[in-house]
């Protein structure tokens, strides 16, 4: 009882040790940012005083002083004297310094007193300090190297600190999304033409119908036509292979019930059934499909694999498209003026409902198609077809009230040609065809403005009207005649 078509880097170099306070060895390079030191040669001293300091040098080297813009002085005999026993120099006395300023004559030199101001570092000012002032220079250069050695290492310990944190995790507790408060109740008005919209509105009008016969089980849908039961749904839902069943209805509310059928057309592939001893159902609102546009959004609901109360949305993809369903190939009382969708239809969506934005039934879902080699269930690839809700309308309408209901005919039998078109093989009779001058071996074309390819776009067109409707059939590609279609049972 499915409705579905067979188918189927190097290693960084240590730096060389050295010993504190004397000048690197031959060829040694020292770290950077302290001064390179080469014998016989005096070093450039920084222009920052607080960052000068005389240091003793060994027997047989001159002493480092400030490199100056102006030509060097001689020593003095006592300096000479001094450099001979191999003494250093460190000026003119213990008491005095002495300072080369800037822009002097080479041998001028300027006392200050012990505790006078140093010069400003932008002056550029050549140092060389006395002996007490120069050990108490290093031992502060060394108190600030230490201070900042202490700095550096607190500095340190707060960035592996902040990384051992990053990488180790906050062991604290903490608030977590699973703290939060659960928030107030959520009101959801669906906005007007929404798919949540629509499925609020339609599904409490939709039933899961099952079959069960000696032959098995299946299950489909249909669509509540009254309070007190009536339901429309696909005849090869109900049919049961010709072998009889039981079929029972269970309801949006959860309520069952047993269903007798009222009537059947397979030529339409639909039948009406009625649940009995129950009440206060919710009827659907039917709407029309004649002036539905391709594009227009559309809903199905069903109960596909019997997943009851299903909504999958998507377009209408084509229209008056012929579709054989529910039959046995190559039978024309199964051929259908479809509607074709995108929405995912299934097995088991048979007879639901398809509807449009206002959640008006549009369509019957009747038929997938799925391509393959016809192994074991079809699904969805994006093509369902449903039967359209005016031609439906009317079909239900005499099943309900007659038990029967009657097709539209022209009053021929066709077949293929040579050519797009219908080729009339025979015309019965006293029928519409031969009333309008249809001919034997006549090819169809069109009906009104219809574009006839085939045979079945010919019984797909016919079948769109009612009976009594007067169409116009184009033969071949110029000549054309008036027919008023007749019914049939």
């Amino acid at each position: 009882m499915t409705d579905h078509t067979p188918g189927s880097g190097g290693q960084p170099e240590e730096p060389t040790p050295q010993t504190e306070g004397s000048p690197a060895g031959t060829g040694d390079t020292p770290p950077a940012g302290v001064p390179q030191q080469q014998p016989q040669q005096p070093q450039a001293q920084q222009s920052d005083p607080a960052q000068s300091h005389a240091t003793p040098q060994p027997e047989g080297q001159q002493p480092y002083g400030a490199q100056q813009t102006e030509p060097a002085r001689p020593y003095s005999p006592q300096q000479y004297a001094a450099q001979q026993e191999g003494q250093p120099s460190y000026g003119p006395s213990e008491n005095q310094q002495s300072y080369a300023a800037q822009g002097a004559t080479p041998h001028a030199t300027q006392q200050f007193p012990q505790h006078a101001p140093w010069p400003s570092a932008g002056g550029h000012t050549a140092v060389q300090p006395g002996p007490h002032q120069a050990h108490g220079r290093r031992g502060g250069l060394v108190a600030g190297v230490a201070a900042l050695a202490l700095v550096c290492g607190l500095v340190g310990g707060g960035v592996g600190g902040f990384v051992g944190y990053q990488f180790g995790g906050d062991r604290s507790p903490g608030v977590t999304s699973l703290d939060q408060p659960r928030p107030a109740r959520s009101v959801n008005n669906a906005p007007q033409g929404s798919v949540q919209q629509v499925a609020q509105k339609v599904l409490p009008s939709v039933v899961q119908l099952q079959m069960v016969t000696s032959r098995g089980a299946g299950e489909g849908s249909g669509i509540v036509l009254s309070q007190d039961g009536y339901i429309l749904t696909n005849n090869h839902v109900v049919s049961g292979d010709g072998s009889g069943g039981r079929l029972t209805a269970q309801f949006h509310d959860g309520r069952t019930a047993q269903v007798r059928v009222i009537g059947t057309d397979p030529k339409s592939d639909l039948a009406v059934v009625k649940a009995d001893n129950i009440s206060g159902l919710t009827p659907a609102e039917l709407g029309r499909s004649d002036d539905l546009p391709v594009g227009a959004p559309v809903v199905a609901i069903g109960s596909p694999f019997g997943l009851s109360g299903t909504v999958t949305s998507g377009i209408i993809s084509a229209k008056d498209r012929p579709v054989r369903a529910g039959g046995e190939s190559g039978s024309e009382d199964t051929v259908l003026n479809a509607l074709q969708t995108d929405a995912a239809i299934n097995p088991g969506n048979s007879g639901g409902p398809l509807v449009d934005v206002d959640g008006n039934v549009v369509g019957i879902n009747s038929a997938i198609y799925s391509p393959g080699n016809g192994q074991g269930q079809a699904g969805s690839v994006g093509l369902g077809f449903a039967i359209p809700i005016d031609q439906a309308k009317r079909i239900a309408t005499e099943l309900k009230d007659h038990g029967s209901a009657t097709q539209s005919t022209l009053g021929v039998l066709i077949g293929a040609g040579d050519q797009p078109g219908a080729l009339v093989r025979n015309v019965v009779p006293g029928g519409p065809a031969e009333q309008a001058g249809i001919r034997n071996g006549d090819l169809i074309t069109k009906v009104d403005d219809r574009p006839i390819q085939d045979p079945d776009s010919l019984v797909a067109a016919v079948r769109s009207h009612a009976p009594g409707d007067r169409v116009k059939i184009t033969i071949g590609g110029d000549r054309t005649v008036d027919a008023t279609l007749a019914g049939q049972g």
